[in-house]
């Protein structure tokens, strides 16, 4: 005698409910979090180091979920961009970030940011320092404040 199909298709169907329990599917993820859209953002300023002064502009990103931010860095008066990634931590009075950043593939320069708010002045604050032979050379000191974002 054979068994019928339907017992298996009716206990496969009550028991898909409590397998699924434990997922996301249904649930709603916010595209982006508080500290995401604190960091993330354009911010312009001037580094100090055995050149001068040179003015920089970084546009960066930041993934908590992920730990990692990324981003691009450009000086503006050599015109030269740098992309970059790397983790970040939050302390308790900022958030530190560490960038590798590259041009056209190869490794030049470690961008160190700390990421202040007091009293409502927002800056990143850190060091820019140049690779050459993969030590790294030149240092220079950042100061970075956000640029608003353009109005329609």
């Amino acid at each position: 005698m054979r068994r019928h199909p339907a017992p298996l298709t009716v206990t496969a169907a009550l028991l898909l409910p409590l397998a699924l329990s434990g997922c996301a599917f249904g649930a709603y993820f916010p595209p982006t979090t508080t500290l995401e859209r604190q960091i993330s953002g354009v911010y312009e300023g001037v580094g100090v180091g055995p050149t001068g002064r040179v003015p920089y502009r970084l546009t960066l990103g930041l993934v908590e979920r992920d730990g990692r931010a990324s981003g691009s860095l450009v000086n503006l008066e050599s015109r030269r961009v740098y992309a970059g990634n790397g983790p970040f931590k939050r302390l308790a009075d900022g958030t530190e970030l560490t960038l590798k950043l590259y041009e056209n593939g190869t490794h030049r320069a470690n961008l160190y940011l700390i990421r202040r708010d007091k009293d409502g002045t927002v800056t990143l604050d850190g060091h820019l320092r140049t690779v050459l032979l993969g030590r790294e050379a030149l240092g220079y000191t950042l100061q970075l404040r956000p640029i608003p974002p353009a109005q329609p």
